[in-house]
């Protein structure tokens, strides 16, 4: 019996901390954190294999804030670091990672079509 009356106790504990503050707690989940956007350290001259779409965010559904044409060199940021994001199928592949860079515009491509 102690043990239902501790279950209840945790789970009004639970919906009072949601209602306060508005953030539901999961167990296991983390919040996702932003990947490094560092052009300090990159590597230059990479062509990509496609033309593709440069995003404000490693996901499909991001904002497309410039076009990183086919055969045209670019650099990438982070080292040229892959970062997992949003699934996508491009250039024949399906993945989830992802490289900051570009040719004229810097954003999140997928890593799947940048040849390095």
């Amino acid at each position: 019996m102690k043990l239902k009356s501790l279950g209840t106790a945790l789970t009004t504990a639970a919906l009072i901390g949601t209602a306060l503050t508005g953030v539901v707690a999961t167990a296991g989940t983390a919040a996702a954190a932003n990947p490094p956007q560092d052009c300090s350290r990159s590597i230059v001259n990479v062509p990509a294999k496609e033309t593709v779409n440069v995003r404000t965010s490693p996901k499909t559904t991001a904002t497309a804030i410039g076009i990183w044409g086919k055969g045209k060199k670019g650099g990438l940021c982070n080292d040229g670091k892959a970062y997992k994001g949003g699934s996508y199928k491009a250039c024949g592949k399906t993945s989830n990672m992802w490289l900051y860079g570009g040719d004229k515009k810097t954003g999140w491509v997928p890593a799947t079509c940048i040849k390095w």
